[in-house]
């Protein structure tokens, strides 16, 4: 063992980025709870609250609900790879990185992939997906419901009609949405969705929900060769989640409490009213950055409530902002990726992290760190215009 480690003393940051969030203390405390086998009768009992916990706020009744033993990434490719055989013709609308991937995730799988590709930054418009319809029969149509890469809220409802008329399966992307803002299953006609832990849900990375409508599992009971990953073959993990209790593989036992936790605190503090503290903090945050002189990427209407893209100024250095903000205030926000890296700062507001005095705190390290650049604002600006909109909805 090396002579100079030490006990675990990571900083206290504020976490404000694309995820991980903030986590609460209860989850943490969950995490410290004596571990029991994964077929422990007590263990069981655990999986089906959570599973339980898990249909209530994906608003679905699917049984095949349950959080896969990985990322958010594994729960995409969980999804493609069981719904996908080598052929199959899957149209995966892009419009940042993780658009992207699951396009990257079809052609690795062997499918024909059909892209509807629109500026990062914008929405995938459906005008653009009934045209390549037009000469396409897509298994399964992708998409991203907020893309974590741009601040970008996809629409859904369109595409799930075009969906559902053409028999297709309807893959949605919850990774950032699920938690923060609504996310109805059943009601809009989704057939497989998939999100992550650390985000609008609050608890460490690691584990990744998943949920399959009856059409999508008729899909998979139908496969004419075995899924092409044996780890995340949902014909053998639903077996463990399900009545049979099939020996899969060692479940991430603290990681369960922890995200049974954490959903339990959702559902104490209510969808509504959860929804409506995102929403809230992320127009007061808006209002206080316009403020200063900052625009955002997304138009209006289109914009997420948990993840704000903000454009960097004419001759600001972005990396040294963010540097000063971690630095000097221990927040830590997002820097851009691909086409916007180096344009943007992605600032998150996700869960535990989504609360008044964070969106003030950010707003007073910014005024700081631009100043320090020579970028021009009204002292206190940004604050001000935070504290209006702020007394303007109570």
């Amino acid at each position: 063992m090396p002579t100079n480690t030490t006990d675990l003393n990571p900083p206290t940051r504020i976490l404000m980025g694309p995820g991980p969030s903030n986590v609460h203390p209860r989850v943490l405390r969950a995490m410290a709870t004596p571990l029991v086998g994964h077929l422990d009768p007590a263990f069981l009992e655990i999986m089906d609250e959570t599973k339980e916990l898990l249909q209530q706020l994906l608003q679905t009744e699917n049984d095949l609900t349950f959080p896969m033993s990985a990322t958010g990434s594994a729960g995409m490719e969980a999804c493609l790879c069981n719904l996908l055989e080598p052929g199959d013709e899957a149209l995966v609308c892009i419009n940042g990185v993780f658009g992207e991937r699951m396009a990257d995730i079809v052609e690795r799988l062997g499918g024909r992939l059909v892209p509807v590709r629109a500026e990062w930054g914008s929405i995938v418009e459906p005008e653009q997906v009934a045209t390549a319809l037009q000469s396409s029969r897509p298994k399964l149509i992708a998409v991203v419901h907020a893309e974590t890469s741009t601040g970008v809220l996809q629409p859904l409802s369109q595409l799930a009609q075009m969906a559902q008329d053409r028999n297709a399966l309807l893959l949605v992307d919850t990774v950032t949405s699920l938690g923060g803002f609504p996310v109805q299953a059943d009601a809009w006609g989704i057939d497989a969705v998939y999100s992550a832990t650390q985000k609008c849900l609050s608890c460490p990375p690691g584990l990744a929900p998943i949920s399959l409508s009856d059409k999508a599992v008729s899909v998979l009971n139908a496969r004419t060769k075995k899924v092409q990953s044996w780890y995340l073959d949902l014909t053998m993990v639903r077996r463990y989640w399900g009545q049979d209790r099939f020996y899969h593989h060692t479940a991430p036992i603290s990681m369960i409490y922890a995200l049974r936790e954490a959903l339990r605190l959702i559902h104490e503090e209510g969808l509504d009213a959860r929804f409506e503290r995102h929403r809230r903090n992320h127009e007061t945050l808006v209002a206080g950055l316009e403020a200063m002189g900052l625009s955002m990427l997304v138009e209006e209407g289109h914009r997420l409530w948990m993840l704000n893209a903000v454009c960097v100024p004419e001759g600001i250095d972005e990396l040294q902002v963010r540097q000063t903000l971690l630095q000097d205030y221990n927040i830590e926000i997002g820097a851009g990726l691909g086409d916007l890296k180096g344009r943007i700062w992605r600032i998150g507001l996700m869960g535990e992290s989504s609360t008044k005095n964070n969106v003030l705190l950010v707003l007073t390290a910014l005024e700081d760190a631009l100043r320090r650049q020579g970028h021009e604002m009204e002292s206190g600006a940004g604050v001000e215009a935070a504290m209006k909109s702020y007394a303007a909805a109570e």
